[in-house]
Formats: structure tokens, C-alpha cells, sequence
């Protein structure tokens, strides 16, 4: 009888592999889910944010199994049985989807403003804020995360690089101010904005470690003239971009990837 059971058993999972197998309404998943809105969101919720470690398979099997939303989750849900299944039925749209997710966290080392060893210096703030509308140089969706230091003046907060990499950008935008954009090893484009000043004078091209100051937060932009400050409070914006295959700089929404890097924070005295 417990021969027989098995037996069943067995047979019922062969048909069940089978028929996920050829189901293709069972994955989420094409060779362009990375350029999806459902990816870009990035809604990875505590389960990533609490996590000391990320397994990129674990990672993307459970955003694809939960519909690019693991949000309701405390941890990341780990089933090697559909990882198997999404490598049997797309390989190479897996395969591209686990790759964007690394090349998003692989190198990331560190939040972008230190705390400070100082008691009663106040801490930044941050909230999911990603396409919210803006409308200076006409309607758009914010592209990014602002981590708010307005409670201190502008030249206040360190800023450090999240990562290492080279300069891409650096010097006066119109919209960011005083910013700087470094493009990491994997290939992620990290672009901090509306800094009050740089800790040294960055060239395109420049190597940068991960943790090592980039310069300090402000309010600058939202004007052509170089310099100008006070259009809006003092914040660092954090955008982060990838170069897709029909995109040469698409954004994805920063906040929980920053949520996830509070753990790994530096302190300053200051």
C-alpha cells in the first residue's frame, strides 16, 4: 500500500512538472522582463531589505513566482523545485532576469550617507517617492529617491558612493545641480544629485571606492545657472539606471534597494 502511494505520488508530480513545463501562463517571464514596469518597481519589501546576504536564484525565482512583489513577505521565499522549472522552460529569459538583478546589487557596499557618531544629530529621512510627478523642464516621473537632510543646511551631510566605479559625469546639471554619475563593474549607473559641493574635483574617468566621499549634500539645480541653490529643500536624489537592450539609461526604483543597504552603513563625526 505505501508502495502504491508512492507510487501516485510520484506520478502526480511528474504530470504536475509536465504541465507547468508546457503552461507558459505559469511564468511571468519573457527576454524583456527586466524592461518591464513590474521589474523597474523593484517592490522587494522587507524580505530583501533584511536580508544580510542575497541569493540572485532565490531573488528571482520569488519575484517572478510573486508577480515582481515580495512586499507581503518577510523573507525571501526559497523553492529550488520552481528555480528548476524556470531553467527547464526559459533558460536564457532567466538566465537575462537573474542578470539584471545582479547587476543592480553585486557591487553595492554601502548607504550613501553615513551616520553620525554625534548624539542628537539629526538623521535623514527617506520614503518610496519613484515616479511621483514633477514638472520643472516640463511633466515627468521622478526617476529616483530623495533622502531628506533638511533639517540641518546645505554642505551638512557626507556623501558617500554606494559602491565602487568610474566617473561617467560630473559638474553642473540644469535639473541635478552639482552631481556626479558612477557606473559600476556590473554595469549599473548610480547618479547622485543637488550636492552642496564635491569632496575633491572629480573627472570622467576617476576611479572611486565604495564608501569613499563624494562630496556633500545640498539643494543646488533646477536652473541653467551653475550654482544656484534654494528651489527646493536640501536632499540628496539617488537615481539608478541600466543600459537594457532598447534603453541606454532605464531607471529602476532605488527605495528598497537603499532599505536594504541601511545595514551596511558607514559613521562619520559630524
Amino acid at each position: 500500500m505505501r508502495f502504491l502511494l508512492l507510487l501516485l505520488l510520484a506520478l502526480l508530480q511528474v504530470s504536475l512538472t509536465d504541465y507547468l513545463i508546457r503552461n507558459p501562463d505559469f511564468y511571468q517571464l519573457d527576454a524583456y522582463t527586466w524592461e518591464s514596469g513590474e521589474f523597474r518597481e523593484m517592490r522587494l519589501g522587507e524580505a530583501v531589505a533584511g536580508s544580510a546576504a542575497l541569493d540572485m536564484d532565490e531573488l528571482t525565482a520569488a519575484m517572478i513566482d510573486h508577480d515582481y512583489d515580495l512586499t507581503g513577505e518577510k523573507t525571501i521565499p526559497s523553492d529550488r523545485f520552481r528555480e528548476s522549472l524556470l531553467l527547464r522552460r526559459r533558460p536564457e529569459d532567466y538566465r537575462k532576469l537573474k542578470q539584471a538583478y545582479e547587476t543592480v546589487f553585486c557591487d553595492l557596499r554601502y548607504f550613501p550617507v553615513p551616520a553620525s557618531s554625534r548624539a542628537g544629530t539629526p538623521d535623514v529621512t527617506y520614503a518610496d517617492g519613484w515616479m511621483e510627478r514633477r514638472t520643472y523642464g516640463g511633466e515627468r516621473g521622478h526617476e529616483g529617491c530623495d533622502i531628506m537632510g533638511d533639517q540641518r543646511p546645505r554642505g551638512f551631510y557626507p556623501v558617500v558612493s554606494i559602491s565602487e566605479g568610474t566617473v561617467e559625469k560630473a559638474g553642473w546639471l540644469e535639473k541635478g545641480g552639482w552631481r556626479i554619475g558612477i557606473r559600476t563593474s556590473s554595469g549599473l549607473y548610480i547618479y547622485y544629485a543637488h550636492l552642496e559641493r564635491y569632496a575633491r574635483d572629480w573627472q570622467e574617468g576617476d576611479k572611486v571606492s565604495a564608501g569613499q566621499l563624494l562630496g556633500f549634500m545640498g539643494d543646488s539645480g533646477y536652473s541653467a545657472v551653475p550654482g544656484t541653490t534654494g528651489n527646493f529643500d536640501v536632499h540628496l536624489h539617488v537615481g539608478m539606471y541600466l543600459r537594457t537592450d532598447h534603453f541606454r539609461e532605464l531607471s529602476v526604483n532605488p527605495y528598497w534597494i537603499l532599505r536594504y543597504l541601511e545595514k551596511f552603513r558607514l559613521k562619520y563625526d559630524y
